[in-house]
């Protein structure tokens, strides 16, 4: 055992050198790399994701850069990088995009606004001129000289990669992984590169979490248990206390949801979803409103209950209907994963099945009640339940 000890000492040794030389490369791997265009590169940066670097030289007496961006791709492939003037995103980035044409079998990078796919050759906000590009060794290199807006030298950064094309256009990429990480922050003057922090993306997971929920889920759950729960008279009162709580269930975290849309909103002040925010305060509101209501609600023979019923039906109605569209909304500011959004679908229609077999299997047991000549249903008068908001409403 003591003899073996030095040689275990110096096998550990060994595995710490190489692991520091190892580290070493990876950190200075951006700086050894040559390119086919003459002259030489100040700064670089090993990107965090898709294997990329960035390579550059900052002019300040003029506040133009002139740029390298080298990506893994095959020649069936694309790749692309930008900057997004707004916010830390890919829609709105004003990109540089290459891929082999192959009709000539040449890199021709262009300039392109990443709107909708497929990435289409269009103006950029950005000036870019001296575009080059070329692939070699399974890597794009895209050449170009940006003009910075207000000589700003701090960006935020958007790269991309991937196989997918339509019309002959680069299309879409994955959308899990690094793929939907390859964004972050440069500044071209220090060099100081960071990626998007996981705080930013579990905070907007967290923010389309809460409201797909509360709003999404909840709200149509509440409203089917009171439409329909309370036809069987065993379940008088426990439908109503059911209802309530699975409303305020709902309020509370679709106030959670709404709160953190606040914060994300205050941190990233150049970005603008006027129609999310705006249906998005119209339902707090109407939801406050909905709460409140439940305070003013008359005895059942009250000569105005009926009115509160028809308010308390199409405020209610018309905040589910709002939080759906909202949620859709949601999805395609957010752009997750697909599978979220048809995961979402499915709960819609798995939620629409069930409320349209117990309308059918209510409204039978109304009917046979009514043809027995036995007391009033709890359905409400037959006016009142046709139209939705008698007392079959009234909560």
């Amino acid at each position: 055992m003591a003899a073996a000890a030095p040689a275990m000492a110096r096998a550990l040794l060994l595995c710490l050198v190489a692991a520091s030389l190892a580290l070493s490369s990876s950190a200075q791997s951006c700086t050894t790399l040559t390119f086919s265009r003459s002259g030489d590169f100040a700064l670089c940066s090993s990107l965090q994701r898709l294997s990329s670097t960035l390579h550059w030289t900052y002019h300040p007496s003029n506040g133009t850069v002139d740029i390298a961006f080298r990506a893994p791709q095959s020649n069936t492939g694309w790749v692309a990088w930008g900057i997004n003037p707004q916010a830390l995103r890919m829609t709105g980035t004003q990109a540089l995009v290459a891929f082999v044409n192959g009709s000539t079998g040449r890199v021709a990078p262009y300039t392109t606004s990443v709107t909708v796919a497929p990435l289409q050759p269009s103006s950029i906000t950005i000036p870019a001129t001296n575009l080059q590009g070329d692939f070699s060794g399974g890597f794009y290199t895209i050449y170009a000289t940006l003009q910075l807006t207000n000589n700003e030298t701090r960006v935020n950064q958007v790269w991309q990669s991937s196989t997918a094309f339509s019309g002959g256009f680069p299309a879409g990429h994955a959308t899990t992984g690094e793929n939907v990480q390859s964004l972050g922050t440069l500044d071209f003057l220090s060099g100081e590169s960071t990626a998007a922090t996981n705080n930013i993306i579990r905070r907007r997971n967290r923010h389309g979490v809460l409201n797909a929920v509360s709003w999404g889920v909840l709200m149509p759950m509440g409203a089917i248990i009171a439409r329909y729960l309370r036809v069987f008279k065993s379940a008088d009162p426990a439908w109503f206390y059911l209802h309530v709580g699975c409303q305020c269930s709902a309020y509370i975290v679709g106030v959670a949801g709404w709160g953190t849309g606040l914060k994300l909103g205050s941190d990233s002040v150049d970005i603008k979803h006027n129609l999310h925010r705006n249906i998005g305060i119209t339902l707090f509101c109407l939801a406050t409103l909905q709460v409140f209501a439940l305070l003013l609600r008359p005895n059942k023979d009250h000569k105005y209950r009926i009115f509160w019923n028809v308010y308390h039906w199409s405020v209610g109605y018309a905040v589910i209907i709002l939080s759906i569209v909202n949620i859709f909304e949601g999805f395609d500011i957010l752009e997750p994963a697909k599978k979220w959004k048809r995961i979402y679908v499915g709960i819609l229609i798995a939620l629409g099945a069930v409320a349209l077999v117990l309308e059918v299997f209510t409204w039978g047991v109304v009917l046979r009640r009514r043809s027995r000549g036995g007391e009033k249903s709890h359905h409400g008068a037959a006016n009142g339940a046709a139209n939705g908001y008698g007392d079959r409403q009234a909560v």
